[in-house]
């Protein structure tokens, strides 16, 4: 059963859980941000991130989606219904199922179990590859990123479908509400996840997007390509550090994907990487989609 757990706006300290690397040429997201939504992205973001009173709006929104905790086992909207226009997913172990073998990679890259266990305990656990590499000579670099090609290579060679990832994203455009794509893969990747599933993801921004996730920059150029206000988005991933915490930077909701319950009961989560929502399947985003958003269909323009 998905849980639902209370809202939190703390920034984030740890560096992110790392899922995909690669070389990317660097581009600069604030000169592709729309100039008159940016500056409102930007200072929701920096109150967020100071743990700031909320925009009023923004406010009321979270506490009604906090209160709507007791109609868990209710189907169908709450009393408290919060707008949806907008899903942003990550690819790699939420759309698609995992199947790179990531400590293998990072010990290649690192150089052995040794560096591999040193960068795991400054990482706090995790290791933030693309983080590691980037303070490296070129020659360094290209090794590395010649490494993680072909683990990825492999990964795309055996790429698989999540389980009801094509069930949802059929409610999702039947109830006309956008879905996106972010993720710290390459872009053909990406490209080949579209051709052979069929279903597409606009905007969908690989790791040639700077800065990645867990930056909010990605997620809060989304929102503006879309002319969505974050807090009427949710973002779904797998990864606390990645995905969730991109998703509070940029003050949207949250949606923990965790089949195999790794991450443990939601209550021990730390309250700055604690998600809105913990589900175990896609299946389950779809009911909680139903049970705590307004899916009703809004004219298209918006004002942040």
């Amino acid at each position: 059963m998905y849980r639902f757990v209370r809202l939190s706006h703390h920034k984030a300290n740890q560096p992110p859980k790392q899922h995909h690397t690669h070389e990317a040429e660097p581009s600069n997201p604030a000169a592709e941000i729309a100039p008159r939504m940016l500056p409102r992205l930007l200072l929701a973001y920096r109150l967020l991130a100071g743990a700031a009173p909320l925009p009023g709006r923004l406010a009321r929104r979270r506490t009604a989606a906090s209160m709507s905790a007791a109609a868990l086992g209710h189907r169908g909207p709450t009393a408290t219904a919060l707008r949806l226009r907008g899903v942003v997913f990550d690819m790699d172990g939420t759309l698609t199922v995992p199947v790179i073998d990531f400590p293998a990679m990072y010990r290649e890259v690192l150089g052995g179990d040794e560096a591999y266990a040193a960068a795991r305990a400054a990482g706090g656990g995790s290791v933030d590859i693309l983080h590691c590499i980037e303070s490296w000579a070129p020659d360094e670099q290209r090794r590395a990123y010649e490494v993680i090609a072909r683990f990825e290579q492999d990964g795309l060679d055996r790429l698989q479908i999540m389980p009801g990832a094509s069930e949802l994203c059929g409610f999702l455009d039947a109830k006309q509400i956008r879905r996106g794509l972010i993720t710290r893969n390459v872009k053909s990747a990406v490209d080949l996840f579209h051709q052979r599933f069929g279903m597409m993801f606009s905007p969908a921004l690989s790791r040639e997007f700077r800065p990645y996730k867990p930056d909010p920059a990605p997620l809060l150029h989304i929102c503006s390509t879309w002319n969505i206000p974050p807090n009427e988005v949710v973002m779904v991933g797998d990864s606390l550090k990645d995905d969730i915490v991109c998703g509070k930077r940029a003050g949207a909701f949250t949606c923990l994907l965790d089949e195999t319950g790794r991450y443990g009961p939601h209550d021990s989560l730390p309250e700055d990487v604690r998600p809105d929502f913990k589900v175990s399947s896609l299946s389950q985003v779809l009911s909680v989609l139903e049970e705590h958003f307004d899916l009703a269909p809004v004219a298209s323009e918006s004002r942040i």
